[in-house]
C-alpha cells in the first residue's frame, strides 16, 4: 500500500493557519467597537444593527482591493503597510456618500501561509480600520499552492457604513457656482502603479534603494507610502456643513472621477496650478514621458480626496480644515457644461 499523505505536504499547512489567527487575534480586538458580538473565528461576524442615532440608517458598502502596488511589497518584502490602502479603498469610498464605516472584512489568498507575513499584513489593515473608526470583524485566510507565485498574495476588503437617510451625499444638489476643495494625497496612494512600474524600473532603471534628484524620499518609500485615509476629517466637515458633493480620487484620476457626482448640465473646472504637485508625479510625467492628459487620468496628481460646496460656505470651510491643520486648496469651480463640452475641464 502507498503512504498515505497529508494536506500538509500537498501545500496547505492548517496549523500555520491556527498559528496566524493566534497572532491577529490583539490587533483586531485593538479595532474594536461597542457594536462587535463576536470575536474572530466564527463562521460569521456578529454586529449589532441597532444604530442609535440614525433615525433612517442607510447602509453603504463597498469593495476593493490593493491592485499591483503588491508587487511593489513583495520586491521590497515588506507587508505591515499594504494593509492600510486596503482599508482606504473601501471606506474612503464609502465615505463619499456621508457615511461613518462600521466594520471591515479581508481576503488575503496565498500560495503558501507565513504566519508572521501575515501577521504584519493584518497589523496594516487593523491600522487603517482604526484611522477609520471602523471594526475589523472578520476575514478569510486563504492557502492555494499552485495558483499564486512563490511568494506572493493577493488581498481584498470589504467595509461597510451607515449614513442618515436625509443626509446622503449624492452629488445631486451640486450646481454651477459650486466650490471645488482639493484635500491633499499622501503619494500616489493605490493607482496608477502598473504605468508607475512601468516607468520607474524599466525606462529609469531606478531601484527601490535610490534616491533620484528632487524625490524626498528613496524609491521605495515612495511607492510604499499609504493611502491616506480621509474618513475623520470628513466625517466632521459633514455634521457642521451641507456637502454638495464628495469624490475620492481614485483610478481614473480627477478626469474621470469627478464626472461620477455632476448633475446634468454641470462641469468641473479646474485649476491645475492651485496646488502644490508632489515630486514623484513630476518624475513619472518627465520619466515617461507622460502627457498632462494622461496623468490626470492615471494618477491623483496630488489631490486625493475632493469635496464641492456652496460659494457661500467655501471660506468657512478652508477655515475649519486649517484648524483641524488640515493642508487644503481651492483647486476650481462648478461651470455649466455645453452641449459638446467635455465634464471636466483644466485651465
Amino acid at each position: 500500500m502507498k503512504r498515505s499523505i497529508t494536506y500538509r505536504e500537498s501545500g496547505v499547512d492548517i496549523d500555520e493557519g491556527a498559528r496566524l489567527v493566534d497572532l491577529i487575534k490583539p490587533l483586531t480586538r485593538s479595532t474594536a467597537r461597542r457594536e462587535v458580538m463576536t470575536g474572530i473565528g466564527g463562521f460569521g461576524a456578529l454586529f449589532d444593527g441597532r444604530f442609535g442615532r440614525y433615525k433612517a440608517p442607510v447602509l453603504v458598502s463597498s469593495t476593493d482591493g490593493v491592485g499591483t502596488k503588491l508587487k511593489v511589497a513583495f520586491m521590497a518584502g515588506r507587508h505591515d503597510t499594504i494593509g492600510v490602502d486596503l482599508v482606504a479603498m473601501c471606506v474612503n469610498d464609502i465615505v463619499t456618500c456621508g457615511a461613518e464605516p462600521l466594520f471591515f472584512l479581508d481576503y488575503f489568498a496565498t500560495a503558501r501561509l507565513e504566519a508572521e507575513k501575515g501577521r504584519d499584513i493584518v497589523k496594516g489593515i487593523a491600522r487603517g480600520c482604526r484611522d477609520a473608526g471602523c471594526a475589523l470583524i472578520g476575514g478569510e485566510t486563504a492557502e492555494m499552492p499552485g495558483l499564486y507565485q512563490k511568494g506572493e498574495y493577493d488581498l481584498a476588503g470589504f467595509s461597510v457604513g451607515v449614513v442618515e437617510r436625509k443626509g446622503i451625499v449624492d452629488g445631486k444638489k451640486i450646481r454651477p457656482g459650486n466650490i471645488i476643495i482639493g484635500l491633499p494625497s499622501s503619494g500616489l496612494h493605490s493607482n496608477g502603479y502598473s504605468l508607475a512600474r512601468k516607468i520607474i524600473f524599466d525606462r529609469l532603471k531606478l531601484t527601490l534603494n535610490d534616491k533620484p534628484k528632487g524625490l524626498r524620499k528613496t524609491v521605495l518609500s515612495e511607492l510604499l507610502t499609504p493611502t491616506r485615509i480621509y474618513v475623520k476629517t470628513l466625517l466632521s466637515l459633514l455634521k457642521q456643513f451641507r456637502i454638495r458633493g464628495i469624490v475620492h480620487i481614485t483610478g481614473g484620476g480627477l478626469t474621470e472621477n469627478i464626472p461620477r457626482v455632476l448633475p446634468e448640465g454641470c462641469r468641473a473646472t479646474i485649476h491645475h496650478d492651485a496646488w502644490p504637485v508632489s515630486p514623484i508625479f513630476t518624475l513619472l510625467q518627465r520619466g515617461g514621458p507622460v502627457s498632462e492628459e494622461e496623468m490626470f487620468r492615471t494618477f491623483n496628481c496630488g489631490i486625493g480626496m475632493v469635496v464641492i460646496v456652496a460659494k457661500r460656505e467655501a471660506d468657512d470651510v478652508m477655515t475649519v480644515l486649517k484648524k483641524r491643520k488640515e493642508r487644503a486648496f481651492i483647486i476650481g469651480e462648478i461651470t455649466r457644461r455645453g452641449e459638446k463640452e467635455e465634464a471636466v475641464e483644466f485651465i
